[in-house]
């Protein structure tokens, strides 16, 4: 578990949900599909966009931000990567 990858989906009653998933290692098709990718060893966004713009590629507050909503995940991919 090294990159944390979301994905935004806009259902049929405008309302935005998102899939996470963690992984070892990014896909050519995740670059292509997901909205936001987290890299826990190096710490830094290697994508960040939403809604088809491009957001500023904030670690600390994306980090803080998911860290409210996934406290557990956050900690098992800083526990996993602490080390590297």
């Amino acid at each position: 578990m090294r990159f944390l990858l979301i994905t935004f989906f806009r259902k049929p009653n405008g309302q935005i949900d998102e899939q996470v998933t963690v992984s070892k290692r990014v896909k050519e098709s995740d670059i292509q599909t997901c909205n936001l990718i987290m890299d826990f060893a190096e710490k830094k966004l290697d994508k960040c966009v939403v809604e088809g713009r491009n957001i500023p590629k904030d670690w600390n507050k994306m980090y803080e931000y998911y860290n409210r909503i996934y406290p557990t995940l956050i900690a098992q991919l800083d526990k996993h990567n602490s080390s590297k």
